[in-house]
């Protein structure tokens, strides 16, 4: 579900009933646990978690106007869709949330390379999710978004 929605509130008026429990305990585990320095905001028609451009004054590279992107989180047709970019950019911390996501639930981790799916009825691990949130700080997002994303400060390999 894409929203024209200018406010977390909003947003969360508009998700289908019977996803808006889900969504909810899903914020509410990524606030008691999102790191100082990031704010929760609408971003790309949902609820996003970013570095604020009074931290971060350069802005996504993509679109500098915006400030730089870290979750997301997403009521679709049929799923709820959580997006942690610090997965897709370190592999040490895909091994770990993957190995702990299958000891802790029975089912299959539905995932593209940012993008779980909790698709209805999904046993959802809230506790790890919040772990996850708060494995980098703003700092480390930065250092790893310059290092691996931002154009002309990458580093050689």
């Amino acid at each position: 579900m894409t929203s024209d929605a200018t406010t977390v509130k909003d947003y969360i008026a508009q998700v289908p009933q019977e996803q808006k429990a889900v969504l909810i305990q899903l914020q509410k585990t990524i606030n008691k646990h999102l790191p100082k320095g990031f704010a929760e905001v609408m971003n790309y028609g949902m609820i996003g978690y970013v570095v604020p451009h009074k931290i971060y004054p350069d802005g996504y590279h993509c679109n500098p106007t915006l400030p730089l992107p870290f979750l997301g989180l997403a009521a679709q047709k049929n799923f709820i869709a959580f997006y942690h970019m610090g997965i897709y950019a370190d592999p040490v911390l895909l091994k770990w949330f993957t190995n702990a996501y299958a000891k802790q639930v029975k089912g299959k981790l539905d995932m593209g390379k940012s993008c779980m799916r909790f698709k209805k009825n999904a046993e959802i691990p809230f506790e790890l999710i919040g772990e996850l949130v708060q494995k980098i700080s703003v700092s480390d997002w930065i250092a790893i978004y310059e290092q691996h994303f931002k154009p002309g400060t990458k580093k050689s390999k």
